[in-house]
């Protein structure tokens, strides 16, 4: 956990800012994370604010994270997170499954360090088995 998030009670959220911390540090040997990016749509806003976002294109269960590199027949890589006992909504589902129909390769993780494992999986750091092949799991 990082210095910053160090004092602050886990959450979703701090879990979120350590993996983008992590992409950080890991930017030198694999420049593609300078790439990954937040999806805003969640959160709480009033009435006013929220109707202006939806207008303007937020949509309810769009992943939080977006890494748009990309690897080993996929077209780039989405992730929800998570933390604790929170489960994925009926919408995160969908958006999900619906992005894996396109090409992209998609996962829900619980924390910092299973997001960081699946990020180095998906972009083959060594020492970590590789995402299967997008072709082959068609297959399957």
């Amino acid at each position: 956990m990082s210095y910053y998030t160090q004092n602050r009670r886990r959450s979703e959220a701090t879990e979120q800012e350590t993996l983008i911390q992590w992409c950080g540090w890991q930017q030198g040997k694999y420049p593609e994370l300078k790439l990954i990016y937040h999806i805003p749509n969640g959160g709480s806003r009033n009435t006013m604010e929220a109707a202006n976002l939806k207008r303007q294109g937020v949509k309810a269960g769009v992943p939080d994270l977006c890494l748009p590199v990309a690897r080993n027949g996929f077209h780039g890589l989405y992730i929800e997170m998570k933390y604790g006992k929170n489960k994925t909504t009926e919408n995160q589902k969908e958006w999900l499954e619906a992005l894996k129909e396109q090409g992209y390769f998609t996962a829900v993780c619980y924390g910092a360090e299973e997001a960081e494992r699946i990020i180095a999986r998906y972009l083959q750091f060594p020492g970590y088995p590789a995402i299967e092949n997008r072709e082959t799991q068609k297959e399957g």
